[in-house]
């Protein structure tokens, strides 16, 4: 575990350069084959931001937060930019949809990038998944159950990396709003991540607002997420705590060490 202080963010801020304006956008692609009903048919669609004349260029596969009840697809500016292909994920969103659905629409809009990220110059041994918040969640999520994407004929352990951004990893707090259950009482089911920790996952960044400013006792969460990854003998784990961020403003200072991690995984 690692505790980054704000002189470091702001030195690895500063030297972020965007050149947003390099980049194709390709938008409202639906990534769900067949028809399931018009909410879904509405919601389940990407976004994908590319630059000009790349070939196997590295993939972040985004997912946005908002509580699996709010929010919706972004390209977040501060990924365009080291030639990185960035999608853009919508999905169902509770109570319209359940949490096995939205778990579901996650892995459908990974396997469509697995399938066809390629056209657009991306690499399919370079898809990276990450989200903030409910999007770290179903990232995670899509990464250690890996019934969620066999589903689609895919194997989970085809992706690169997860980077999630503060994201919940017992059962998520809406899954046990609609149980009768308040926020701070805990649950590990099947659909919380920590139900599904294995040592032969993806390679894992997880980053976290400061302990005494996230949402819920979120750090606390996510370091026994990672002390259990390092306990079973998972080789490559490492968690971030970001020093003075709370679970809102922790994205900004969070995209450079999703960056950095990719660079370093590509000269790997």
């Amino acid at each position: 575990m690692k505790r980054i202080c704000l002189l470091t963010l702001l030195c690895c801020l500063s030297s972020l350069g965007l050149w947003a304006a390099d980049y194709r956008f390709e938008r409202n692609i639906p990534y769900r084959t067949e028809s399931l009903d018009a909410y879904a048919d509405s919601m389940c669609r990407l976004d994908v931001a590319y630059p000009s004349d790349v070939k196997d260029a590295p993939v972040v596969v985004w997912f946005h937060g908002g509580g699996l009840t709010g929010g919706s697809r972004e390209i977040p500016e501060p990924l365009l930019q080291k030639n990185l292909i960035v999608v853009g994920v919508e999905y169902r969103l509770s109570p319209k949809a359940t949490t096995p659905e939205m778990l579901d629409d996650a892995a459908a809009a990974v396997a469509w990038t697995m399938e066809h990220i390629a056209r657009y110059g991306g690499s399919t041994e370079k898809i990276y998944l990450s989200g903030h918040s409910a999007g770290g969640y179903l990232i995670d999520m899509v990464g250690l159950d890996k019934r969620l994407l066999a589903k689609y004929g895919k194997d989970a352990d085809r992706i690169a990396g997860l980077i999630p951004f503060s994201g919940q990893v017992i059962t998520h707090f809406e899954t046990r709003n609609r149980m009768g259950m308040p926020p701070l009482q805990p649950l590990i089911d099947e659909t919380a991540p920590l139900y599904h920790v294995r040592k032969d996952c993806p390679p894992i960044l997880i980053i976290s607002g400061d302990r005494e400013k996230e949402l819920y006792g979120r750090y606390e969460e996510t370091a026994y997420f990672w002390r259990l990854l390092k306990l079973l003998g998972h080789p490559d784990v490492t968690l971030y705590e970001l020093d003075g961020f709370d679970h809102g403003n922790m994205r900004d200072p969070a995209f450079p060490l999703l960056i950095r991690f990719i660079e370093e995984h590509e000269r790997e």
